[in-house]
């Protein structure tokens, strides 16, 4: 008996995880179907609005924490903030209007909106229109 419950329990906590798709287009181990990102729009080019990301995210520019890679082809930053993995990703989606994307896991995997909302903050106080 103790056996089958703990199989069954193990199986439980198996299938309640998997493999999440990052906004800069990775695969990350997490707890799916939760919502983990924020999106946002501004009339502004998407390189200034990289550059407002990088200087939240980054901790030698007076920002909240370490900025772990950039990739400058599809305008996507992480970072690892107060333990949690932060995604951000900057497209153009018409001429003058650009969208971000603001993605916050923690290191069980799980979603962490608040973060991910304040990070979002930060980053829109940083612009400069």
């Amino acid at each position: 008996m103790k056996k089958l419950l703990f199989s069954l329990l193990a199986v439980l906590v198996v299938g309640g995880t998997g493999c999440i798709s990052t906004v800069d287009g990775d695969k990350s181990a997490g707890v799916p179907f939760r919502k983990d990102r924020i999106v946002s729009r501004y009339q502004i080019p998407v390189a200034q609005i990289v550059d407002a990301a990088k200087e939240v995210l980054a901790s030698e520019k007076g920002g909240l924490g370490v900025l772990q890679s950039e990739n400058r082809i599809n305008n996507s930053l992480v970072a690892k903030v107060n333990t949690r993995m932060v995604y951000v990703k900057v497209t153009e989606v018409e001429p003058n209007i650009s969208e971000i994307v603001v993605q916050v896991r923690t290191d069980a995997g799980w979603a962490d909106i608040d973060w991910a909302a304040e990070i979002d903050k930060q980053i829109a106080l940083r612009l400069r229109p």
